[in-house]
């Protein structure tokens, strides 16, 4: 049954995915004027900019591919200029109902630049014009800044306009002890003819919150500090509330006496500048070193254990601000344990503590392994084969896939026990390269003949687990697809695969963290591995029949399809040489089984994506596909956070579902090749950036695998 219209006027959405469709595109902001039998929603289309809030017709959008929002949720959302900013704003529901639910007095924490400020809500102001009953006007905060030394500025600062997206933190009013004397003087603002200012934000709310709030502040008028606190060492991670209800947090670099104290104070490095803090100095001496404006100097009373983590560095009894569910315990069997069904990822793997837990330069290793067996069944035989075999890291290696699949987590003493069998000591505590891991995995410890069976035109054959990209810069477009990097890349060095391999594991022309070829580089979804193997008949590139030649300086041609390889029968081979560009090209022979028929169509090879392995400033992360649907692709992250100091702490894995990876990756090569990396969603912009090595399976071996489980 179809909503009614008055029903539908207030029913606002933004579009999360999907390709452009009649007007929306992903990030656009509309109303509903009507929905389909189908199930599709009709409506207006807003717009920011100079005609920010004037409706245009949107035309229609599936409804899954929307998500509801509020008319003030709409309102904020609509000041985000930013496409991905605004997206980013529903990632985080918590920090985004806060704000939603300012109101004047309320204190937050602003992106300003590249600094962080305090600063306090004074006013909620619209922005557009209300000419006609559609117009919706935009909403935005302005903001009057608090001096940084924690204290507020006698002398009133400028007011400035943010939106939701400029706001870090939330610190309600209720929460700000009695004594403080705002300043609620007027002074002047912003003086627009198309901006309105609200001069109370609580009139816009409903008057039983208000009413509610008022009462909130008259029994709880300040904040109610634990007095037993956690004792402190140096490297403990602690926040500070300063007096006007600002929170900071930062590690302790020095705790004692200062000179002119009678008590004990702590040196805390905070994690952003904050105005008239030191370098590591109180007044004259030396505590210790950092950047300037990051060391604060308070008494220890002040320190409280740092509210993000769940756990303080010296103490198990700190208050949990953030609870962490409990491990359960594993009993492991002897039974195949198959990969996570598609319609069960969202529950046993999507969240904190999830996928495999990083510990001491684990990352490459961890990253590694949820890639090959978390999804995918493509190397599954190795874990079946192996386990009945006496090999200790055999069964460890299955124990910990059996686990990640049957509980969606592995502890980091499970994977400890697994590096301490791995045969070298600098598996345990150093950084490593993917490759390196996986070339002892398979061929020292397991024992596996290697992936890849790669043959050179001079008939010489070699075998490896990964291969490497190897070609000129010139050779390629700027942002090239990992197609036209494993075509160019065989070409040039003269090889074929012997044969279709199991799984494809290629590693992108970049040396870690240090250089990278390409600042860019989009993930083909299925490689062509028909024109890549050996001995395999092939179509002429122009009219379809048996290839003869294949030419190499063909490949760049851009009237010729560019960055494809390009076959010809001997016919077509002569004549596109006769081509004046082209008569100093040196076609090569293929090796064509004799008894294939020269009008006998040639059989399609291909292989699918589905892992992919990034690094970042020496930290590598995941992204890996988790069943059959084009949006279902997973973030993961071993170390995605931290709980305590070094020495006592743990670190936090987490698994993001990553729909808009899918969105992109669903388009075509020239859309794909248009696009601004700079402009697309985070993990999609870290995928792009960040690529080191693009994982494939043979569809054939996978389902292979699949029909050979044990039940």
């Amino acid at each position: 049954m179809e909503p009614t219209p008055a029903v539908l006027k207030e029913m606002f959405f933004i579009v999360l995915r999907g390709k452009s469709r009649k007007g929306f595109s992903r990030g656009c902001i509309g109303q509903v004027e009507a929905e389909t039998q189908r199930g599709e929603l009709m409506g207006l289309l807003y717009r920011g900019g100079a005609n920010a809030g004037s409706p245009k017709n949107g035309g229609v959008v599936r409804r899954e591919d929307t998500y509801p929002l509020s008319r003030r949720q709409a309102q904020l959302l609509l000041f985000v200029s930013s496409v991905s900013k605004r997206l980013k704003q529903l990632c985080n529901p918590q920090l985004f109902s806060a704000i939603c639910e300012l109101t004047v007095d309320d204190l937050v924490v602003v992106k300003n630049k590249k600094a962080h400020l305090p600063g306090q809500v004074k006013n909620l102001m619209q922005i557009g014009r209300k000419e006609n009953k559609d117009d919706l006007q935009m909403l935005a905060f302005e903001v009057e800044f608090v001096d940084r030394d924690l204290t507020l500025s006698k002398k009133p600062a400028p007011r400035s306009l943010f939106s939701a997206a400029d706001i870090i933190q939330v610190v309600p009013s209720n929460s700000i002890p009695i004594g403080l004397n705002w300043n609620t003087g007027q002074h002047g603002g912003t003086n627009k003819k198309a901006v309105m200012r609200i001069n109370s934000m609580a009139n816009i709310r409903s008057h039983g919150q208000v009413k509610e709030n008022q009462k909130e502040k008259s029994i709880n008028p300040s904040r109610n500090h634990n007095p037993s606190r956690a004792p402190l060492e140096v490297g403990s991670l602690v926040e500070v509330v300063s007096n006007t209800g600002v929170t900071v947090h930062g590690v302790v670099r020095w705790l004692g006496i200062p000179v002119g104290k009678t008590s004990e104070w702590a040196g805390i490095e905070l994690d952003y500048n904050v105005n008239h803090c030191s370098d590591g100095t109180y007044g004259d001496q030396r505590l210790f070193t950092c950047k300037k404006g990051r060391a604060l100097f308070v008494p220890v009373t002040n320190c409280s254990p740092d509210s993000r983590f769940v756990c303080s560095s010296t103490a198990s009894d700190t208050i949990n601000q953030v609870e962490i569910p409990p491990v359960p315990p594993y009993v492991d069997s002897e039974e195949y344990v198959a990969p996570i069904a598609e319609s069960e990822v969202m529950s046993l793997l999507v969240g904190r503590m999830k996928g495999i837990q990083g510990h001491i330069n684990s990352c490459y290793l961890d990253a590694t392994l949820f890639s090959l067996f978390s999804s995918s069944v493509t190397l599954d035989n190795i874990c079946l084969k192996l386990a009945d075999t006496v090999q200790p890291i055999a069964s460890t290696l299955r124990k910990i896939v059996n686990r990640l699949r049957r509980q969606g987590f592995v502890p980091a003493a499970s994977v400890m026990n697994f590096r301490n069998q791995l045969g070298c000591d600098t598996f345990r505590t150093e950084e490593k390269d993917p490759e390196e891991f996986i070339t002892l995995l398979f061929q020292k410890v397991l024992c596996i003949e290697p992936l890849l069976k790669l043959r050179s035109r001079s008939e010489s054959y070699q075998e490896t687990y990964t291969f490497q990209i190897f070609l000129e810069k010139e050779q390629i477009a700027q942002i090239p697809t990992v197609q036209q990097l494993l075509d160019t890349s065989c070409l040039s060095c003269d090889i074929k695969f012997e044969e279709m391999p199991s799984c494809l594991i290629v590693q992108m022309p970049r040396f870690g963290n240090k250089y990278k070829m390409f600042s860019h580089i989009i993930p083909s979804m299925e490689l062509d591995m028909t024109d890549l193997l050996y001995n395999s008949p092939r179509q002429c590139f122009i009219c379809g029949q048996l290839a003869a030649h294949e030419c190499l300086q063909c490949l760049p041609d851009h009237k010729l399809h560019p960055g494809r390889i390009k076959q010809y029968c001997t016919t077509c081979n002569i004549q596109v040489h006769r081509h004046s560009s082209r008569q100093g090209h040196s076609p090569k022979p293929l090796s064509v089984p004799a008894e294939v028929a020269t009008d006998c169509p040639a059989p399609l090879h291909t292989m699918q994506l589905f892992a992919v392995l990034c690094i970042h400033t020496s930290h590598y992360v995941s992204f890996v596909k988790s069943g059959s649907d084009p949006h279902s692709w997973l973030f993961f992250d071993s170390m995605a956070d931290r709980c305590g100091d070094d020495q006592r702490g743990f670190n936090i894995p987490e698994i993001q579902a990553c729909p808009e990876l899918g969105d992109f990756l669903s388009q075509s090569e020239e859309e794909q090749a248009r696009a601004n990396p700079s402009y697309a969603p985070e993990l999609v912009r870290r995928l792009l950036c960040d690529s080191y090595m693009f994982l494939y399976q043979n569809p054939a071996t996978t389902l292979s695998s699949s029909d050979h489980r044990e039940p």
